[in-house]
Parts: structure tokens; C-alpha cells; sequence
């Protein structure tokens, strides 16, 4: 059965459409350039490693946010199918927990890796960040499987409670809204949130803190080093997560505030905003590192010589 849709729902699904494929395709390109490097060498970095997880995180987030979406505008009594919901939020949470999670990781390697400090558990840590990365990596991926079962639990018992449920056939007709029984999951998801956000933060002082005496210590003694260059990598790299952080931080409490006040428009926003902040991200991620943006100009070129031939 399909809903009448309205020019607004058609222009909603057609943007966020356009920002969700060009996202899953920049991730796509991130996990085959690195899983075709993988099989060359037969061994990833703990940095390479970091981005093939948060990839195929970010890939599939992408694309169960727009299924989501697409169902919601233009099918939405497909979404009263037994368990579609729920499995949909549920999936949704594990990636997007495992995004946000695998993103603080890559900060935390960043500022441990480049980092000086004299402290012995930082030297620790330093020594043995890439035994250390796997078991963080999985911890990751354990916390949001976690998170995942919760949200589908909570939406299943919210459906369960708060729907009159009319057979008809397979569907089921919603006659209660269930927004505001939904506040344990936006508790959920600003913990992980917050949590990830202030890893962010940290590993952003730290390294000025750090970059800050390295360079001090350098004019003291009047000497130029390449660890001022790294340390400036890696706060620009940093900065980037800071800056995407915040503004999907932003649009979180702004999905708190409106999400049951029917406010379309602020809505529409924040989707845009969620829809964006994967692809965008790794994009600069690919641009920061020299061996992926190599190979994405090569591949562009390629593709505009072909389209000029045409």
C-alpha cells in the first residue's frame, strides 16, 4: 500500500538520496582501495585498520538511514510489517554506534601515536598501540551489538505496548503515536554521543599540549623537527572530527527538542546534517592520506577522460 506522497516528502527523499549514495560511495571507494591493499601486502597498519572499519560502519549506517528514510516518505506502512522497524533501528544503532565509536578510536590512535609525553602509562600505551587497537576496535564493535540489541528491545516493547494492532494480511495499523516512548534510545544515543565527543576533545588537547612544548623545546634550542610537521597533521585531522562532532552533537539536541513537536522543517535539517557527516568526513579522511587521495585523483582522471571521449 502506498501513502499519497506530498512534494515536500518527494524533495526530502531525493536530497537525502543524493547525499546517502555519494557517501556510501566515497566509503566504498575507502574499503576497496584498502581491503585491495590488504591482499597485496597480506597486512594493514593499525591506521588502515581503523579506516576499513569505519568504512564498512559508515557504508552501511548510509544505507539502512535511507532505506529508513525512503520506507518512512514514500512506503510508510511498510514499516508496520512484523519486525521491520525494529530491525531496521536496530541495525541503524550497531552502525552508527560502531561509526561514532570507531571515529573516537581513530582520534585516540592519533594523539597516542604522535603525542610526547613522559608519563610511563603514555609511554605504555605508545609502545603498544598496535596491539592495543584490535582489542579497542572490538570492545567497539561489542558496545554497539550491545547498544543495537537494547534499541530493538525498547522499539519492540514500545510497538508492542502502545499499538491497537488490525490484521490485515501482514500489516499493522498504527493507531497511538510512539515518539514519546522512544526517550530511552535518545538517552542512548546521547550517551554515545557524548562519550565519543569528549575522546574528541581530549585527544585534541592533548596534542596541542603536546605540540605546544615539542615546539617550545625547538626554539630553546633553536632546532627544526618533523614531529612539529606530524603533530600539525594530526590536529588538522583531529580538528576535522572536532568540527563534524559538533555539528552532529547539534543536530542530536535538535532531534531531542523537535522530534515530537512536528517540526518539519528542523527535522528535514537534522537529516541532512546525519546524511552528510559520513561522507563528508571521509572524504577529508581520504585527502589526509596521501596513498588514498593518490589513488581517488587517478580514478577521476580516469573517469573524465572516458567521459570525454564520449
Amino acid at each position: 500500500q502506498q501513502s499519497n506522497v506530498t512534494s515536500y516528502g518527494a524533495t526530502t527523499v531525493a536530497i537525502i538520496s543524493l547525499e546517502a549514495f555519494a557517501g556510501m560511495w566515497v566509503n566504498a571507494f575507502l574499503v576497496c582501495v584498502l581491503c585491495i591493499a590488504w591482499v597485496k601486502k597480506k597486512a594493514l597498519n593499525s591506521n588502515e585498520k581503523i579506516l576499513l572499519l569505519l568504512g564498512c560502519c559508515r557504508f552501511w549506517s548510509l544505507c539502512l538511514s535511507w532505506i529508513h528514510s525512503f520506507l518512512s516518505k514514500i512506503y510508510p506502512y511498510y514499516l508496520y510489517v512484523h519486525q521491520i522497524l525494529q530491525l531496521l533501528q536496530g541495525a541503524y544503532s550497531f552502525f552508527n554506534c560502531s561509526n561514532l565509536w570507531v571515529s573516537a578510536c581513530l582520534c585516540v590512535f592519533y594523539c597516542i601515536k604522535i603525542a610526547n609525553f613522559r608519563n610511563r602509562f603514555f609511554i605504555y600505551l605508545k609502545v603498544n598501540i598496535d596491539r592495543i587497537v584490535p582489542w579497542l576496535l572490538l570492545g567497539s564493535e561489542i558496545f554497539s551489538l550491545v547498544l543495537g540489541i537494547l534499541v530493538y528491545n525498547i522499539i519492540d516493547k514500545a510497538v508492542c505496548k502502545n499499538l491497537n494492532f488490525t490484521c490485515q494480511g501482514r500489516f499493522w495499523k498504527a493507531t497511538i503515536r510512539i515518539e514519546e516512548h522512544l526517550y530511552p534510545i535518545h538517552f542512548l544515543t546521547g550517551f554515545v554521543y557524548t562519550t565519543s565527543f569528549m575522546a574528541v576533545i581530549f585527544s585534541a588537547v592533548f596534542l596541542l599540549f603536546s605540540l605546544w612544548r615539542h615546539k617550545r623545546k625547538m626554539q630553546k634550542n633553536s632546532m627544526n623537527s618533523l614531529s612539529v610537521d606530524a603533530h600539525i597533521r594530526a590536529i588538522k585531522s583531529i580538528l576535522s572530527f572536532f568540527i563534524m562532532y559538533s555539528i552532529n552533537f547539534t543536530s542530536l539536541i535538535l532531534t531531542l527538542i523537535y522530534s515530537t513537536k512536528h517540526q518539519y522543517h528542523v527535522m528535514f535539517l537534522v537529516h541532512l546534517i546525519q546524511h552528510a557527516f559520513p561522507g563528508v568526513h571521509s572524504f577529508i579522511l581520504i585527502f589526509s592520506n596521501p596513498k588514498l587521495e593518490k589513488t581517488l585523483l587517478r580514478i577521476l582522471s580516469c573517469v573524465k577522460c572516458k567521459v570525454c571521449m564520449r
